[in-house]
């Protein structure tokens, strides 16, 4: 029985040590600062800090990847997570939205940020300063709110 506890363990340590060849792309795409959603929507300071914290890690092309992102098969958990959030909102890109987009977009975020499912709870448990306290997310909810109204009366 030993023995074959042995070869499981050393066939799983071989599947984990195989699978660290299989990485994922961390190159982010270029930013234009033009294009993005601070240059745009200019937001406050405290905004703009808050939503860089908590948000474009994940919501833009400026991601910062952490060590833990060198080992599979996390970095494929989090590479997929990066690819997912990018493609449901992606600030780096928001010049390309129209106002209707632009507006949907924000009260979606308002929406996320209401019920307490952004940001994600596996991303804060591994980034304190994302944490938002019950201010910090009023805060953002009132500005996501006014920038939907702003989008909606084509107000810049």
């Amino acid at each position: 029985m030993s023995k074959i506890i042995k070869w499981v363990l050393l066939g799983l340590l071989a599947v984990l040590i195989a699978i660290q060849f299989f990485r994922i792309d961390k190159t982010n795409p270029p930013v234009n600062a033009g294009e993005d959603f601070m240059a745009m929507a200019a937001p406050p300071a405290e905004v703009a800090e808050l939503l860089k914290k908590a948000c474009y890690d994940c919501h833009s092309h400026e991601t910062k990847y952490p060590w833990y992102t060198n080992v599979a098969p996390v970095s494929w958990w989090i590479g997929h997570h990066i690819e997912e959030a990018r493609g449901h909102l992606n600030f780096s890109t928001w010049k390309a939205y129209d106002a209707e987009k632009k507006a949907h977009k924000a009260e979606e975020c308002a929406e996320e940020l209401e019920k307490g499912l952004m940001p994600l709870k596996s991303y804060t448990r591994m980034h304190a300063e994302a944490r938002l306290s019950n201010e910090q997310r009023e805060r953002l909810i009132s500005w996501f709110k006014s920038v939907e109204e702003r989008e909606k009366l084509g107000v810049k």
